[in-house]
């Protein structure tokens, strides 16, 4: 049914436009104000050392080893994805693999997220990547739910392994 004017002041505005796009380098900044979010949503702002001249860098300098989308509402930038190339010797094929996704409390249940990885997907298999893969922690139920609806498979046999800051500072002079 087509909808029509109305002098109702109770009713509600229409939503705000929503932009999906590949960050740009004037979207750093809001990026980095999304990882602090996401770092606070996740319990971690105690390892958090991102600041727009540490990433600005490796998504737009020289030689970048990363990308990132934005999704804008109202010209805003309300969530992000970051994601990188990486490679599967099974596969002898590159892949995507999503370091993070969020979305601003606010806009989550508008779709964003599942724009957004719709969007990687569609870029995955536009590049010929054999996989899109990304991780979830353990705890997020909302997330893995979300995930699972959209087709992912939560790999239970899989644990990641990570070596960092002084702990790679040492294994590196193993």
């Amino acid at each position: 049914m087509p909808s029509h004017p109305t002098t109702d002041s109770t009713e509600s505005a229409p939503p705000p436009a929503v932009l999906l796009r590949p960050a740009e380098l004037r979207d750093v900044q809001p990026i980095v104000a999304l990882i602090r979010e996401l770092a606070e949503f996740e319990k971690l702002t105690d390892l958090l050392q991102v600041t727009p001249e540490k990433l600005r860098p490796h998504l737009f300098g020289e030689k970048p080893v990363a990308e990132a989308m934005v999704a804008e509402v109202g010209g805003e930038v309300a969530a992000f994805a970051l994601y990188f190339t990486n490679f599967s010797t099974f596969l002898a094929q590159p892949g995507l693999y999503l370091e993070d996704l969020y979305v601003q409390p606010a806009h989550r249940g508008k779709g964003l997220g599942e724009a957004l990885l719709t969007r990687l997907g569609k870029l995955a298999a536009e590049r010929g990547y054999g996989r899109f893969e990304w991780s979830v922690l353990d705890w997020n139920e909302n997330a893995i739910r979300f995930y699972q609806r959209m087709g992912a498979t939560v790999m239970p046999d899989w644990r990641i392994c990570r070596i960092a800051g002084d702990s790679l500072a040492a294994f590196a002079t193993r």
